[in-house]
């Protein structure tokens, strides 16, 4: 296994505690899908229990480290340099219906550059980490981005409200983060989408740039309404040729 920091140790350890919360109460909701409440609330408290215990992980060893989460927002202590970007469940519409398919992510911010990141997938235990100069893994085997050259053989992410008019080959799987550890570890080729958060993206951004690949000037004091691109380097100017109203 490679070497990893401490830092990224309680960020590994975090997503892996949170994640139990997550894999119980995603096997619970097939029974919610049915009552008269529905789900939505359920999914709601899941975030927060996630984020709770993800905080408090965190927290534990770096008290004086900010954060920047989903669900609680920013909270600055005393250290500024130095923020905990989260996520707690990536592919919350997915999660809320019995899909398979979300995520969570933990980047740590220092000095305005993202210097870690860890995307989880519970259901599927898949870890995809990151850090900066060491490069990106996918359960401690090193990944790398596609080696594709010709568009038409590539596949890539998208997603969002706002349509992208493109004639390449998409797939919107509902969850961002995923979308990115997918393009770091070559299973899709490239991946575009707008109106983002950036607790939806900052691990992969990590996770893409240290897999060879390269991802789009993104200024991190906008935290909403981020647009992204991200591919290897061989495609990325033909991807973007490709994509009329980005």
């Amino acid at each position: 296994m490679n070497s990893i920091s401490p830092n990224l140790n309680i960020m590994i350890k975090a997503a892996e505690k949170a994640s139990k919360v997550l894999i119980r109460d995603f096997g619970e909701l097939e029974k919610l899908q049915v009552s008269q409440k529905g789900p939505s609330d359920f999914v709601t408290n899941s975030d927060k229990k996630a984020e709770k215990i993800i905080l408090e992980e965190l927290s534990k060893s770096r008290n004086k480290f900010s954060i920047l989460s989903e669900e609680v927002g920013e909270i600055l202590n005393s250290d500024k340099e130095n923020i905990w970007i989260v996520d707690p469940i990536d592919g919350t519409t997915n999660f809320l219906h019995g899909v398979p398919h979300f995520a969570i992510s933990i980047a740590l911010s220092s000095k305005e550059k993202i210097i870690s990141g860890l995307i989880f997938d519970p259901i599927k235990n898949e870890m995809f980490y990151a850090e900066k100069n060491n490069g990106a893994y996918f359960n401690n085997q090193r990944i790398r981005v596609s080696k594709k050259k010709n568009l038409e053989e590539c596949l890539f992410g998208t997603g969002g409200k706002k349509k992208i008019n493109t004639n390449l080959n998409t797939r919107v799987s509902g969850s961002a983060a995923l979308d990115m550890a997918y393009v770091g570890s070559g299973r899709y080729d490239g991946y575009f989408q707008k109106g983002l958060n950036i607790w939806d993206i900052a691990a992969g951004i990590i996770i893409v740039e240290e897999a060879g690949g390269k991802v789009n000037n993104i200024n991190y004091s906008d935290k909403e309404q981020l647009k992204v691109l991200a591919s290897s380097n061989v495609i990325y100017e033909k991807m973007l040729e490709n994509l009329d109203n980005f």
